[in-house]
């Protein structure tokens, strides 16, 4: 029988072509904060799904970002950096991140290379011995590190916990992420994709939006405006010359907050406006008519109403 044939059945009367069998699932990629945990989900997925910025803790909710590789669909579960919280956010940011952790398929715990198990890396292992999920180990920044001082972390690491594999990777250059597609593609288990082909992440558009503008605000006051400011996108009008008009708020806690992301004659929300503008018009395909204002909206990390809109839970 002939390659072909091998591969083709007749039934009544018409000739079928086997297929591979699909595979899909989540896998939940957790880390300390800043560990390039939003760069490695971007970089899997091929596009941006999730924003990064220099500023700690600056994903909150879990963003899932959709890969197609070979014939799996694998479903990235971006969550917030794990560390010691000390206000209520930090509380609803941590908890989420193990809770998506515990529905997963797969653990991707994402260790950066040159900060080692210091500080929250060490707890994160701690923590990882009672999650009974399958787990694998991604080291971050290989580039910045000798291979002698990698292979002592990872063994380190696999001391705290028994990973079924670990990947030495760079999410900013790829470097060893096709490695890391190929083994889950076949990991996962088998099944139907969840999401359509084309799909690539389940972040509402509006959302997205106000998480590109929250981005562009980290990058341009990183230093002197507090993570916990929040944006949210209160108006999306689709115009009949097939231009959108999006209307955002910035919300700071504190009246001295909001002149910082004003600036000085309004030179820091301008900038901030034409950043985030420019990449929702590639985003969208369509020309963005972007309107931001910034509002005083104090103790807002207390309104269970504020988690709700970003995805979290309240911390009771």
């Amino acid at each position: 029988m002939t390659e072909i044939e091998e591969n083709t059945a007749v039934a009544d009367g018409a000739e079928t072509v086997a297929t591979e069998p699909t595979h899909s699932g989540f896998v939940a990629l957790i880390g300390a904060t800043n560990a390039g945990k939003s760069t490695l989900v971007n970089k899997l997925v091929g596009a941006k799904v999730s924003i990064v910025s220099h500023k700690v803790q600056t994903t909150r909710a879990i963003v899932r970002g959709i890969a197609i590789h070979k014939t799996a669909q694998i479903v990235f579960m971006d969550t917030p950096g794990i560390f010691k919280p000390r206000r209520r956010l930090d509380e609803a940011m941590v908890t989420t991140a193990w809770g998506g952790a515990k529905d997963a398929d797969v653990i991707m715990l994402l260790i950066d290379s040159e900060r080692g198990l210091k500080g929250d890396a060490e707890t994160i292992l701690e923590g990882l011995k009672n999650v009974p999920q399958p787990k694998i180990l991604a080291l971050n920044k290989i580039d910045q590190v000798s291979r002698e001082d990698l292979l002592k972390l990872a063994a380190a690491a696999n001391e705290y916990v028994e990973f079924e594999r670990t990947f030495m990777i760079s999410a900013l250059t790829g470097s060893g992420c096709e490695n890391v597609l190929d083994y889950l593609a076949e990991k996962l288990p088998q099944g139907p994709w969840f999401y359509p082909e084309d799909q690539i992440s389940d972040l509402p558009m509006r959302q997205l939006a106000a998480e590109i503008t929250r981005e562009k605000l980290f990058l341009r006051l990183h230093q002197e405006l507090p993570y916990s400011s929040h944006v949210e996108t209160e108006g999306w009008e689709e115009r009949k010359d097939g231009s959108v008009r999006i209307q955002q708020v910035i919300y700071v806690e504190r009246e001295s907050q909001k002149k910082i992301a004003l600036g000085k004659n309004g030179d820091a929300i301008k900038a901030i406006s034409m950043a985030s503008r420019k990449e929702l018009s590639e985003i969208l395909e369509q020309t963005v008519h972007l309107f931001l204002f910034v509002k005083v909206r104090e103790n807002w990390g207390d309104d269970p109403e504020r988690f709700r809109e970003m995805g979290l839970e309240f911390p009771r």
